[in-house]
């Protein structure tokens, strides 16, 4: 399920982009479930067709999802690599800060600020 919050900053697609990575990330979408279509989401959510588009395309570029043409969009098998790739972007991040020298508390700050 998935549900809009009006007055956000955050716009339309990112919070649909957004909640199907998390359900993807948390199993609530199994790998290989169907994804409703476009229109249809589109419908659902009361949002441009565009929108769910683009929150279905960015998606697919961060491998969570295949798009198999007129069969539809599907959960990828590959989808379980975006937290690989987070840890992997997280170390990193921690080296920096730590040549940099900077505090831990201000490090979470500022990854904070940038998850926004």
């Amino acid at each position: 399920m998935i549900t809009l919050d009006t007055a956000s900053l955050v716009p339309p697609y990112e919070q649909v982009r957004a909640q199907i990575a998390e359900q993807i990330n948390d199993g609530t979408l199994a790998v290989g479930t169907r994804l409703p279509t476009v229109r249809r989401l589109a419908a659902d959510l009361g949002l441009a067709v565009n929108t769910v588009a683009r929150a279905y395309r960015e998606l697919e570029d961060a491998d969570l999802v295949d798009t198999r043409g007129r069969a539809g969009t599907f959960v990828s098998t590959t989808g379980d690599r975006s937290r690989t790739a987070a840890a992997n972007a997280a170390q990193e991040y921690a080296a920096v800060v730590r040549k940099l020298g900077l505090a831990r508390g201000e490090a979470l700050r500022i990854v904070t600020a940038a998850l926004g």
